[in-house]
């Protein structure tokens, strides 16, 4: 870590451990549950996604319509989420976590229900922005329960929890799509919407204090006062950044592997399992390194990893399916598991606001996300690999840089890193 970074004082083991009072009592999902509650609360968005990437080709081809329009069902997605965020967020500070998340479950549980009904592309598009709206507070539910290395252990193990969807999620649809047309896929979602739906009725609330003799416009400004803090932005903005490279090779994965190489979808889904495999061990890696490593020189090495996984994917990536997969595995292993320390700093610059400051990390890393999304969606097909790989050298280049000037000069000393 550098020198210059202010670290304060270690608190006591029973703060770092610290589940206490109301907001740790979970009587029907227990502390266990709870984890899996709050990893299926953030799943909701990988399998709205990965779920049905598979059906995209199929899909293209049943609505008639190009890909780009095909696309929006993903990028108008990501945009409605990371918007909706920005409201439920502060409105879970101000009426509780609870009623906010039966609200938004039940939403995309009747959204999902509806997608698999669609009869035309603008229908199945407006739907995906109805689905969007299910109001995740599930960080915010964290940083309300857990404190210092115990609050960033549970993101690790969310994390890794929330990343299983990725390799589990394209398998399972590829498989579906064998019994079922691509309706069925989004139906699958309906029910996954109605076992989290009845976590909800179980979840009891988290919130210490709501502040609900606040008025609307000064919840919603509250987000505003968080983005005045600098540390807490500068930090925002350079995580945020590393889902450009991320999200573009989500939403292009399906086009890249079945139209670029020429696989099934099944085979397909199982190149995508090993990336997302590479997902799901970068938190549990970071969780290794963290009892050995300061989290500082560990962030620097995972932005340094994903410029060389990208510089191998530009170079060798376009050969043969197993190459490209193999060749980013180091990027997309880096960009999950530079997520837990980065979340968790990001929490600890801001003490209270817990609700505005989770949906700001959702929104900001989603709409980074989309413009990931967008970029290889204006571009020809045969293109796709190489601009994956570009996406990822620059990510690494602009964010590791912008990470090492505000760690060194701009912002040392103020970046609080309990």
């Amino acid at each position: 870590m550098n020198e210059n970074v202010s670290v304060q004082e270690p608190r006591k083991e029973s703060d770092l451990e610290n589940i206490s009072g109301k907001r740790g009592t979970q009587k029907d999902l227990g502390s266990r549950g709870l984890i899996v509650f709050l990893a299926l609360l953030g799943a909701f968005v990988p399998l709205s996604t990965d779920l049905y990437l598979p059906a995209l080709p199929v899909m293209m081809r049943f609505f008639r319509v190009s890909e780009f329009k095909m696309n929006l069902t993903l990028i108008l997605f990501f945009i409605f989420y990371a918007f909706t965020t920005l409201i439920w967020g502060p409105l879970s500070d101000k009426y509780g976590r609870r009623p906010i998340l039966i609200v938004g479950v039940i939403g995309y549980t009747a959204a999902s229900v509806l997608c698999g009904l669609s009869s035309d592309i603008n229908q199945l598009i407006v739907f995906r922005v109805l689905q969007a709206a299910n109001g995740g507070v599930a960080t915010a539910i964290i940083k309300d329960v857990y404190r210092g290395k115990k609050q960033e252990s549970t993101l690790a193990i969310v994390q890794s929890m929330v990343v299983v969807c990725p390799a589990v999620a394209p398998v399972l649809g590829a498989l579906l799509l064998k019994f079922v047309s691509w309706r069925g896929v989004f139906l699958t979602q309906a029910v996954l919407g109605s076992v989290v739906a009845a976590g909800c009725f179980a979840f009891q609330e988290t919130i210490e204090s709501k502040n609900s003799g606040a008025n609307l416009s000064h919840m919603f400004g509250r987000l505003g006062a968080v983005l005045k803090n600098p540390a807490f932005t500068a930090l925002l903005m350079i995580f945020s950044a590393v889902n450009i490279a991320f999200m573009a090779f989500i939403s292009s994965s399906s086009y890249i592997y079945q139209n670029f190489f020429r696989l099934s979808s099944q085979e397909y889904s199982y190149f995508f399992a090993l990336n997302a495999a590479g997902m799901l061990m970068g938190p549990v890696l970071y969780v290794r390194l963290s009892s050995r490593f300061r989290r500082f020189p560990i962030i620097n090495a995972c932005f340094i990893l994903i410029i060389l996984s990208g510089a191998l994917v530009c170079a060798f990536g376009g050969q043969k399916p197993w190459i490209f997969a193999v060749t980013l595995l180091p990027a997309t292993m880096m960009s999950s598991c530079v997520r837990p320390p980065s979340i968790y700093l990001m929490l600890q610059q801001q003490k209270e606001d817990a609700g505005s400051v989770s949906s700001l990390i959702t929104a900001f890393a989603i709409a980074m996300g989309s413009v990931g999304m967008i970029l290889v969606s204006s571009v020809s097909q045969r293109d796709l690999v190489w601009i994956v790989g570009g996406l990822n050298v620059l990510v690494g280049l602009l964010c590791g840089g912008a990470w090492l000037l505000a760690t060194r000069k701009w912002l040392a000393g103020k970046i609080r890193n309990e």
